[in-house]
């Protein structure tokens, strides 16, 4: 995995983070020097695909760009092998299952395109400008709405059976924790107990900013998550794990707390490589338009899943 843009692209790269409420559309080389963002809302796919597609034949047709990175929201096709590669699956979003994300946005532009989970995007974005770089095995976590984890693994995101789901991992329960999961699936994963939607549940009536950082209900929020660590140390071992999202965000508190449960947790089984392993990303808001960036600088070096448009 570099750690920059690679020396030989001419132009910028052309990415699209797509979103759960709204698109991110980026003409950018690396954080210092984008030179064009735009938002689209997510709204059904005959509308927030054509709108995406024009602001890239504008770029293709204006500055040019090198590569395209596509980084999405899930779950997703990413089986090249397979019939429905660059497809959104089953998704609670309606409207988007088995969108050609993919094949919609890049069909008609001759250049490398990366295609990957926005998570996994975001991974790659903080490895190369952020808080993971020069390391080739990185977890980034977003807690937010969902849980979803972006997991490398000697420079290049997990694959398998599918991409990662780490947020569906079912852990044991906070003692005492009554709480009903938020996750229409399973009634003790990280998503259903320690989200921002479990959050909301949780306080009820409250507004989260009087929430104080004291206030018992972070109690099973922080040991799902340090749970989640946990499990992460124990199989893939990132060298860090930034947690981002905007629970995170608001609440800087939780790191810590995170990473004091998370050594309690190992009772001194693993040693960890860093006193705080788990730390805030380092681009903040814009880890996941980078993140297609990332992915289109992937794709321009010929690593990880490409796909030439032309094929």
């Amino acid at each position: 995995m570099t750690s920059s843009v690679p020396r030989t692209a001419s132009k910028p790269f052309a990415g699209v983070e797509l979103g759960g409420t709204k698109c991110v559309a980026i003409l950018a080389a690396g954080p210092g020097a984008i030179l064009d963002q735009r938002i689209v809302p997510t709204t059904v796919p005959d509308e927030t695909l054509p709108a995406l597609g024009a602001i890239l034949g504008e770029w293709a047709g204006g500055p040019g760009f090198a590569a395209l990175g596509i980084a999405s929201f899930g779950p997703l096709d990413l089986d090249p092998h397979s019939p429905r590669y660059g497809r959104v699956l089953a998704t609670n979003k309606s409207g988007w299952s088995d969108a050609d994300v993919l094949g919609r946005l890049s069909a008609p532009f001759d250049v490398p395109t990366g295609f990957d989970t926005d998570v996994n995007g975001a991974a790659l974005a903080e490895m190369r400008w952020g808080a993971g770089r020069g390391i080739d095995d990185f977890a980034y976590v977003t807690v937010g709405t969902g849980v979803g984890v972006g997991l490398v693994v000697h420079g290049r995101p997990t694959r398998g059976i599918g991409h990662s789901e780490i947020g569906h991992l079912r852990v044991p329960r906070y003692p005492g924790d009554s709480f009903e999961s938020v996750c229409g699936f399973h009634a003790d994963c990280i998503e259903g107990l320690a989200s921002g939607t479990a959050l909301k549940a949780r306080i009820g009536d409250r507004a989260v900013a009087d929430v104080s950082v004291d206030d018992p209900v972070w109690a099973p929020i922080v040991d799902a998550l340090a749970a989640m660590c946990h499990a992460l140390v124990c199989s893939t071992g990132p060298m860090r794990i930034a947690m981002g999202g905007g629970v995170m965000t608001a609440q800087p508190h939780l790191i810590p707390a995170i990473n004091a449960a998370l050594k309690q947790s190992l009772a001194g089984y693993m040693a960890l490589p860093v006193e705080d392993y788990v730390v805030a990303p380092e681009l903040g808001d814009l880890a996941g338009p980078l993140g297609a960036i990332a992915v289109a600088a992937s794709a321009a070096e010929g690593h990880g899943i490409t796909r030439m448009a032309a094929e």
